[in-house]
């Protein structure tokens, strides 16, 4: 059994006198605290795998999916119903989708059967090569066709395919700061448009699982409806 999770902080006084404490505006700071707080509602053994996906929609609210329940939060105001979507093959559904999409990279000295030397992000790849006046005009066009390119692929092995292109904007960069250790850098892109479900047993654990990287920082968590 899996739930959906709409979560936001309290809005009681004293929540909302720290709530940029707890949430605090910049992107990359707000990442690492979102994840230390949403930990919160499932307290229990560090060593555990995560139990959820989750994504910040609006300012201070968030959907969970957890293959657990919470438990009970001074933080957060949690609403919670099931997710088990009853789904066909032919099925079509709007979706949204926060992702880091990557790809693996052959490394210098590797083998064609060991390529995953390096991970890098699709639009950066794809930028890259270009000089500076060309990635000024063609930044748009290739946010939007490497980000449906690599949804494309996905789809493939998790059981959709894209009827038509999605909308592919929201190419950030952050810097994930981790004490003393050193920051990881991820990227995101923002999908929207429509899918449809070509096998329902894949489709519906890869929504379990999440996709792409980064899913401990926002990542991965597909939101659907029917279209």
């Amino acid at each position: 059994m899996n739930y959906l999770l709409r979560v936001r902080l309290k809005r009681s006084a004293s929540i909302t006198s720290i709530a940029t404490l707890l949430l605090p505006e910049d992107p990359s700071r707000r990442a690492e605290a979102s994840h230390r707080l949403l930990w919160s509602l499932f307290a229990g053994d560090p060593d555990a795998p995560r139990p959820f996906l989750w994504r910040e929609d609006k300012d201070g609210v968030f959907y969970v999916l957890a293959s657990k329940l919470p438990g009970d939060s001074e933080l957060f105001d949690v609403e919670v119903k099931d997710f088990s979507p009853s789904l066909a093959v032919g099925d079509r559904l709007q979706f949204s989708l926060r992702a880091n999409a990557t790809r693996a990279y052959k490394a210098p000295g590797k083998s064609a059967s060991n390529i995953r030397g390096k991970r890098a992000d699709v639009v950066m790849a794809a930028l890259s090569p270009l000089s500076q006046t060309e990635r000024s005009l063609q930044r748009e066009a290739i946010i939007q066709e490497t980000g449906a390119t690599w949804l494309s692929g996905q789809g493939a092995k998790h059981g959709f395919s894209l009827p038509t292109a999605p909308r592919v904007d929201g190419y950030n960069k952050w810097k994930i700061p981790r004490g003393k250790m050193a920051e990881i850098e991820i990227s995101t892109l923002d999908f929207e448009g429509v899918l449809e479900v070509t096998d329902v047993d894949h489709f519906t654990m890869a929504i379990a699982r999440g996709f792409g990287h980064a899913k401990a920082f926002g990542c991965g968590l597909m939101l659907i409806r029917r279209a």
